[in-house]
């Protein structure tokens, strides 16, 4: 879409005395939401509120701003947009710094009256920005393409097209297009690990970043309404958008009743009474000999699973260590390796055309490479692990069975993706689950690269515990915080899970439109929130797991659960509506990528109908209990091949 770009705007001396006070005399605060990562300055559009001995101190920014919004200069960007008439009344500007690993993701800028956009960029200017330390603005084509009912309807590509790299006194700038002018901030990449160089202070990207609005009440061009106008025309675009009907990847949902027999199970001879209590029937021998080529004995014996059930029948939320067996685990490992391994072609059509992965687009929604279950008549196909996890153990009736013994849950559909989040690339935004009925959502972890924050200290701690699961399970806190501070020293690289508390309304966020995101504790981003070990809570007969909490019971910032990238754990979370979910974007800075299978299994409403329902429960009905974000953590006993 149509932008500007011009070098050297303005006085360079004006700009680096600007620079000059914003170093000195400007503070800046870390914030991390789903959609950003970035340092922010306050509000600069009320300079003129200040008082005179701060006045004093930033002269040249005064300057800077009035120049800016100044009658000469908002009629010339008026006229190279075409935007209209352009308010010098209403500014609204900010100074963003981008340190390594910070970042913006994919959005269209469309909110309320904003007409023109623009960058004035604050680099270094004795030393030149380098176009390899990332950092740049780059632009998102958009596609033409018909709905159901013809409607034509403009779908962003998952790949920008241009990059345009910051440099000192340069101002980029495009008019705000509902549906078009998509862009996000290319991640500031670090220095490589373990090499030091002259320009690692550089990699600084200082900007003043802000929007021209509609004119204002008294100013030449208002128009008496239109603000208005605008926000209620974008609210009825956003609610009768057809957009995503173009969303990939789309609902693969296979209902359990009334399906065939599961292929990747031997048939079990015919038994009524088991048919008729199918939900609640124990499991099988078939069923354990079939589910202990994958998963870890320790969570297929009543005892585990009884206190599997009741934890999570607390909580709503569970995670479990070691889930899958040392065999079947060591064996889908090396796969994985073996594909990270493997270079991919970087644009999306190339991916596709030359690899069995496809793009997950909308980019202002999510970003990532999936599969979805592989529909073969035979199962002897399915070579690879990889490929076992996804098309045998997990849409299996065997598994189905397991999952609602560990859950208490009635499951009647199941759609499942494998999903892999390329480092410096993918991402998932925080949408909202709009269903009224609650939704099983699993999350089984195989990232096997290393360095994703705390999950890696919390296994290094428990490690020396294992055996002596009585003693893991009662572990003090002490240990574990004191990790956690130091972790929340520094952001860690994303790839983190998180389920949020969303708006009172229950309103859905996934509305295609810019916002400013579910703002992110530190503890999350860093990993640390998931890793706090807590008292095992006692029970008529010793259980298997060490059990792990996810926060202080005092917390209540949101987070309804959160769990970092890692190596085979296996996530179980009852979503209601209007919960927000995303996966934190993926860092350059991180090792390698970022792999899951994610399941979202219906519930029987009845499960939730009943007058028997635990308080704790998560329901359509009720609000969100803040006890949810207590997320607990098992871990297997398991050392068999």
């Amino acid at each position: 879409y149509k932008h500007g770009v011009i070098q050297a705007l303005l006085d360079s001396q004006l700009l680096r005395a600007v620079r000059a006070e914003v170093q000195s005399n400007l503070s800046f605060t870390p914030k991390e939401t789903d959609i950003y990562r970035i340092h922010q300055s306050g509000d600069l559009a009320n300079l003129d509120g200040l008082d005179d001995s701060s006045l004093k101190l930033l002269p040249s920014l005064l300057t800077l701003r009035n120049a800016l919004y100044s009658p000469a200069f908002r009629d010339f960007l008026s006229t190279v947009t075409g935007s209209g008439p352009l308010s010098g009344k209403k500014t609204d500007m900010a100074i963003n710094v981008y340190t390594p690993g910070c970042h913006l993701l994919c959005h269209d800028d469309v909110i309320g009256s904003r007409r023109v956009s623009y960058i004035l960029y604050l680099t270094d200017p004795d030393r030149p920005w380098k176009p390899e330390w990332g950092g740049a603005l780059r632009l998102y084509p958009t596609v033409v393409q018909k709905d159901k009912e013809g409607k034509e309807v403009k779908v962003p590509s998952p790949d920008s097209v241009l990059s345009i790299p910051p440099a000192f006194n340069q101002l980029s700038f495009f008019a705000v297009q509902p549906g078009e002018s998509y862009h996000d901030v290319e991640e500031v990449f670090a220095q490589s690990s373990g090499l030091q160089h002259d320009d690692d202070e550089a990699r600084v990207r200082m900007a003043i970043s802000g929007w021209y609005h509609i004119p204002q009440k008294g100013e030449k061009g208002y128009v008496k309404g239109l603000e208005e106008s605008l926000a209620e025309r974008s609210s009825l675009q956003q609610l009768q958008s057809s957009g995503d009907q173009f969303d990939m990847p789309s609902r693969d949902l296979h209902q359990y009743d009334g399906e065939s027999q599961e292929t990747d199970k031997p048939p079990e001879p015919a038994d009524p009474l088991a048919e008729q209590t199918k939900d609640e029937a124990p499991l099988s021998e078939i069923d354990l000999d079939f589910l202990l080529k994958f998963i870890s004995p320790t969570y297929l014996t009543p005892d585990t699973l009884e206190s599997v059930s009741a934890t999570f029948g607390d909580e709503c939320s569970i995670c479990l260590d070691k889930f899958l067996s040392q065999k079947f685990s060591d064996a889908l490992k090396t796969d994985i390796v073996k594909q990270e391994a493997q270079l991919l072609p970087l644009a999306t059509s190339d991916i596709e055309n030359q690899t069995s992965w496809r793009m997950a687009r909308p980019p202002y929604k999510h970003r990532f490479l999936y599969k979805q279950i592989d529909s073969r008549p035979d199962n002897d196909v399915y070579k690879s692990p990889s490929e076992m996890l996804l098309n045998e153990l997990l849409p299996s009736e065997a598994f189905r069975k397991w999952l609602q013994l560990a859950t208490g849950l009635s499951l009647t559909s199941r759609n499942l993706t494998a999903r892999r989040f390329r480092r410096g690339k993918d991402y998932t935004l925080a949408t909202g689950y709009t269903r009224n009925e609650s939704q099983l959502e699993l999350i089984m972890a195989v990232t096997p690269s290393e360095g994703w924050a705390a999950e890696e200290e919390r296994v290094a701690d428990d490690t020396n515990h294992r055996k002596d699961v009585d003693h893991a399970a009662n572990l003090t806190a002490t240990k574990s915080q004191e990790g956690m501070i130091k972790s929340s020293e520094s952001p860690g690289v994303g790839g983190y899970i998180a389920y949020m508390a969303g708006d009172e309304a229950g309103e859905d966020t996934d509305d295609g439109q810019s916002n400013d995101g579910v703002e992110v504790p530190l503890d999350v981003s860093t990993g640390a929130r998931a890793s706090k070990p807590s008292a095992q809570k006692k029970s008529g007969k010793k259980a298997d797991p060490a059990v792990y909490q996810a926060a202080d019971d005092d917390e209540d910032d949101g987070v309804l659960f959160s769990m970092p990238a890692g190596w085979n754990t296996l996530g179980l979370v009852l979503r209601d509506k209007g919960v927000m979910r995303f996966v934190k974007y993926v860092s350059q800075q991180a090792k390698g990528d970022r792999w899951d299978i994610l399941g979202e299994f219906g519930v029987n409403p009845s499960e939730e109908d009943g007058s028997d329902v635990d308080d704790n429960e998560v329901t359509s009905e009720t609000e969100i209990d803040t006890d949810f974000d207590k997320s607990t953590q098992v871990d297997s006993d398991d050392d068999s091949d």
